[in-house]
């Protein structure tokens, strides 16, 4: 069955908040798969804070314009999915990225930070992009190497000093 006018306007006002709010777009083709294989990937895009959708791709272009995804028209050709990064940056990435390990037929078209539109070879790079907890830790852990080197040094002192009474003890 056709989709109305009322229904267009709903699909792109959805798509238009979700891409507002998305730190990142991946776009991939998917002709080929399977519904079982689609529905697995919906699955996993669930569990990993990313918002997947299967629409046309005129659609897909009035709803970018306005966001910062505006220059990813250019690229919207054939049957794509479109996964937005809600929570991390390279979540949809990697999401596609793990996918097209198993399901070649998966293949990713373009990629957006939000400053315009990437190529498929830059794939590997924006899913490595660690996540908010991730790259927390990684601060802290280079906030924390200072101050224990420096304790270290400081309790070097004492510590040598001890060895050098326990290697004369020895020696005597």
């Amino acid at each position: 069955m056709a989709l109305g006018l009322a229904g267009k306007k709903a699909i792109v006002k959805e798509i238009n908040d979700v891409a507002s709010n998305a730190l990142s777009v991946a776009v991939a083709e998917y002709r080929g798969l399977e519904v079982a294989d689609l529905t697995a990937l919906r699955r996993q895009a669930r569990e990993q804070g990313v918002f997947l959708k299967v629409i046309r791709n005129t659609l897909a272009k009035r709803a970018f314009e306005g966001t910062q995804f505006d220059d990813m028209s250019t690229v919207l050709k054939g049957p794509l999915i479109y996964g937005f990064s809600l929570e991390a940056p390279g979540a949809a990435a990697r999401l596609f990225k793990d996918f097209a390990k198993e399901n070649k037929k998966l293949e990713v078209t373009a990629l957006s930070l939000g400053n315009g539109v990437l190529g498929a070879d830059k794939l590997d790079a924006i899913a490595s992009l660690p996540t908010r907890d991730e790259a927390l830790a990684k601060l802290l852990a280079t906030f924390k190497a200072p101050v224990s080197k420096f304790v270290r040094t400081i309790n070097e002192v004492p510590a040598k000093f001890v060895r050098t009474l326990a290697a004369i003890k020895d020696a005597k």
